[in-house]
């Protein structure tokens, strides 16, 4: 036991210091170029981290971190499209998701997380920095915002914290929306669409292209089995789930402690065409194939969803979200691979959730109901436990709890404070040096057009009404912000928000209606202050047609 625990560690000391595993454990190590900074005393540094290894291979030490109070040396934030709290086994236990659910035996679930918007552009500006949307220009994107990797990248650490970004081709998580700021390396795989008539028009229709491949998989499954080729692929692959996984676990092997890791996944976003072993995995057809066929037949050409396309629908779902759940287990095996697995946490989250018909719609329409605002959080440290924490928290916590995991200060003007106290049963009490609260309730908004299944690309406020959700650990609020029309929803008694308590308030819904109300009210007048001087920037012809793709036009 004690001779691979020593292996262990001197591989980690070769990995971050390229030292001769000998010269490691007689103390002489020597730092690569990258980790020279000015004003720092190199040589004791390295003295002290010798000087924990050493006890820790002669069983002195209880573990072995970047410093004495940091608790992991890397973070991986893995995001996942589309993804609602149900659909993960921890939170339903009629889910399959064992990579998911394991995470989550070793770590916290946040039982009451909440997106702060009901599609990509309006919840990632909370979850790479900590910023409402519209809160720092008044337009979608980070452009203006303190994003987590720039402080990362910016931070005064003794050893240069390296960051990545890989988003599988979501048209709004690009450099165009300021998403790349921060990223010593950053790819968002939304690639050329090519100029003939041909190309264009299978990328702005991924189901037309879904028929295409289904029809040619007899012969790609041949060609997998015969060249003894993974079966994990599925029909359509416009997620691009293979080569943000194959450039994370490049990144994992070329990179030395400590790093900032960000994957992103589109597998759970419509249309849904995993592989067929996942269908099989999750349900009790051993074809499967026949389900993604009528399904996306039936939704493409705009019939009636009846009972069977909806099990359908959400069994393809099911599916998609179990093939994510396997290149998730893949990325954790290269960190088992590189040995750096018990020195990094992980940090799982959806950006919003799926409705399947929950309120009368398919997808992610603009609605502010669970079934798009609750999703699921789960944060695996090295030194975690398994615990469920019932505290309501949005996503803007992710960035102060990333910079708290890696010893980093947070930015001044994040909104929400780090979740760590709480994983440590200690109070969430605020930051002195900063306005975020980790107590505060959630808010969440979405803009809609004249019918609800208009979903604008608003580059401002003007371009849509807006609906403001508030949410704490029972009450959900939402408000039309132009009318002043409410809704509320007591979540323990109808977790389903079918019985709205504002027609026919009680005393304590009309306290909660006056509390929540101000608090939807202020959040509209803090966003109303930042209108755009001027138009956002022109959307080029590739990034139009993937965000086409994905149902935005």
């Amino acid at each position: 036991m004690a001779a691979a625990q020593e292996t262990v560690t001197i591989k980690k000391l070769t990995r971050r210091f390229s030292v001769h595993p000998k010269r490691a454990l007689e103390g002489r190590l020597y730092a690569k170029t990258d980790y020279q900074r000015p004003g720092i005393d190199t040589t004791s540094s390295l003295s002290r981290l010798c000087h924990r290894s050493t006890a820790r291979i002669s069983g002195l030490d209880g573990g072995w971190r970047m410093s004495g109070n940091t608790p992991a040396s890397n973070v991986v934030l893995v995001t996942i499209d589309s993804l609602r709290a149900d659909a993960v086994g921890a939170y339903a236990d009629s889910q399959y998701t064992p990579v998911l659910d394991s995470l989550a035996a070793d770590g916290a679930v946040f039982e009451n997380a909440f997106a702060t918007g009901n599609w990509t552009p309006f919840s990632f500006p909370s979850i790479l920095g900590a910023r409402p949307v519209f809160a720092d220009s008044g337009q979608i994107g980070v452009d203006q915002s303190p994003t987590l990797a720039s402080v990362l990248s910016e931070a005064d650490t003794t050893s240069d914290i390296t960051t990545a970004g890989f988003n599988a081709a979501n048209g709004f998580l690009t450099s165009h929306w300021g998403y790349d700021q921060g990223f010593d390396q950053f790819e968002p795989f939304v690639a050329d669409t090519g100029s003939d008539l041909y190309s264009r028009y299978l990328a702005t229709h991924p189901t037309v292209e879904a028929w295409i491949q289904l029809a040619t998989s007899p012969v790609r499954r041949l060609r997998s089995w015969l060249g003894r080729k993974s079966t994990d692929r599925p029909f359509l692959d416009a997620s691009r789930m293979f080569d943000v996984e194959s450039a994370a676990k490049q990144f994992i092997d070329d990179t030395s402690s400590p790093f900032f890791l960000w994957v992103h996944y589109m597998d759970a976003h419509t249309p849904y065409v995993p592989a067929p072993r996942y269908i099989r995995e999750v349900s009790e057809d051993r074809l499967g194939t026949h389900q993604m066929l009528h399904a996306h037949v039936r939704t493409g050409l705009g019939r009636t969803v009846d009972e069977r396309t909806l099990d359908e629908l959400r069994t393809l779902y099911k599916a998609a979200v179990r093939q994510i759940d396997a290149s998730v287990g893949r990325l954790r095996e290269a960190l088992s691979t590189a040995g750096i697995a018990d020195e990094t946490a992980i940090v799982v989250a959806g950006d919003h959730g799926e409705e399947f018909q929950d309120h009368g719609h398919l997808a992610h329409y603009p609605k502010l109901y669970d079934e798009l605002i609750r999703v699921p959080l789960i944060i695996s440290t090295p030194d975690g436990q398994s615990q469920r924490i019932a505290r309501p928290t949005g996503l803007d916590a992710i960035p102060p709890t990333v910079t708290d995991l890696l010893g980093v200060d947070p930015a001044p003007d994040w909104t929400r404070g780090s979740v760590l106290p709480a994983m440590s049963d200690g109070p969430l009490a605020p930051d002195p040096d900063s306005d975020a609260d980790p107590a505060d309730p959630v808010v969440s908004v979405a803009v809609r057009g004249e019918e609800v299944t208009q979903q604008p690309i608003p580059r401002s406020l003007d371009d849509g009404e807006l609906l403001v959700s508030v949410r704490d650990k029972e009450w959900t609020y939402i408000e039309h912000a132009e009318t002043g029309v409410a809704e509320l929803y007591h979540r323990p008694t109808d977790p389903a928000q079918q019985d709205d308590r504002a027609v026919d308030p009680s005393p304590e819904a009309r306290e909660v209606m006056n509390e929540f109300g101000a608090v939807a009210r202020r959040h509209h007048q803090s966003l109303q202050e930042h209108t755009p001087e001027a138009p956002g920037k022109e959307v080029n012809a590739d990034l139009s047609a993937r965000l086409e793709a994905l149902g935005y036009r």
